[in-house]
């Protein structure tokens, strides 16, 4: 029960809003703020879902939290005056090892080892799906990203993060690359990338083989020196225009590499399971 008498939360002065699973910052009209400071008292929200929303200063207060599913970035998260943020953080990487690996990384040998890393998983994860019906391979589930858009959407981030930025092609972008959900549809055109496209999964395994290889010849011929090389190109049209170096843009194709393999390996359980009843 909340108290009548509780004074209402002063409005703090929250950054601009943060969207997407990796913190890139939507734009104007990224998001809807008709809900920002909104109270909901007494309010059924069962069985409500939030994506790519900004809860960034949220109270719950005397909630029912029952069966309750939460992804995300999180800091200072308190659940019953206990902050759980460092609970997760290393439940995950005792899971996910590569996460501590992708942390420590340094030199360009720490960059290959770790690439090294990720082209395991990701061999392992495509054996797994290879294993399951056809359909199982663009299924969403939970509404999330099916094992193939996940994979077309890695061949976007090579081409936006490794091969525009990196190696300064212009226009590095194959035409079934998936940008993120906020990306907009016209810019996505402007690439050569048609959203409503339905490619064959033999045709995303290709790319992806691919660009796994591109990065493959980065990672190769890298240097310490070269990790602090300034990049000139933005990933892509609608990316804030702001200094990169090779090591931050190859550490945003790790971490989508990381991140998503979790998402996916999480997934494919899933779909192993419900081809198992």
């Amino acid at each position: 029960m909340t108290a009548t008498n509780d004074p209402a939360d002063p409005a703090p002065a929250w950054p601009e809003a943060q969207f997407g699973p990796h913190r890139f910052y939507a734009g104007e009209g990224g998001g809807s703020t008709e809900l920002r400071s909104a109270r909901f008292d007494a309010a059924d929200l069962r069985g409500a879902r939030f994506t790519d929303c900004d809860l960034t200063g949220v109270t719950i207060r005397d909630g029912w939290l029952v069966n309750v599913s939460i992804s995300g970035y999180l800091s200072n998260v308190t659940v019953n005056g206990v902050d759980v943020t460092d609970f997760v953080s290393a439940e995950l990487d005792r899971r996910h090892p590569e996460r501590v690996q992708f942390r420590e990384g340094q030199t360009a040998d720490d960059v290959r080892a770790i690439w090294a890393t990720a082209e395991r998983l990701w061999a392992e994860a495509i054996e797994r799906a290879g294993r399951l019906p056809a359909t199982a391979l663009t299924q969403q589930v939970n509404d999330e990203w099916s094992f193939a858009q996940t994979l077309r959407h890695l061949v976007f981030i090579t081409d936006a993060w490794a091969s525009r930025t990196v190696l300064d092609e212009e226009m590095p972008y194959h035409p079934l690359g998936l940008p993120q959900s906020w990306y907009p549809d016209a810019d996505a055109a402007t690439l050569g990338i048609d959203l409503t496209a339905q490619p064959g999964y033999a045709e995303i395994l290709a790319a992806r083989a691919d660009r796994m290889a591109v990065m493959r010849r980065i990672v190769a011929g890298l240097t310490d020196d070269g990790l602090g090389r300034l990049c000139s190109r933005s990933p892509a049209p609608g990316y804030p225009d702001e200094e990169r170096t090779v090591i931050d843009c190859i550490a945003v194709v790790m971490d989508e590499e990381i991140e998503h393999y979790r998402f996916a390996a999480r997934d494919l359980t899933v779909l192993e399971a419900q081809g198992a009843r």
